[in-house]
């Protein structure tokens, strides 16, 4: 996570998988799991403030 936190400093760790990133303007928020050891970013939620109010930002999965 050291190189998401590099790469975007203003994106917030959730855990040690897991970011949320400001998209958009900071109009939405988006959530990106990430499988280091395959180098793949999964995007598991975009949507508004309100929304994101809503979920579980460590286990959702809309996508």
């Amino acid at each position: 996570m050291e190189d998401v936190r590099l790469s975007a400093p203003n994106a917030k760790i959730l855990n040690g998988e897991r970011a949320r990133f400001e998209v958009a303007g900071g109009n939405f928020r988006m959530i990106v799991a990430f499988d280091f050891g395959r180098e793949i970013a999964f995007v598991k939620f975009i949507g508004t403030h309100a929304e994101y109010d809503r979920i579980d930002a460590l286990t959702v999965a809309l996508f």
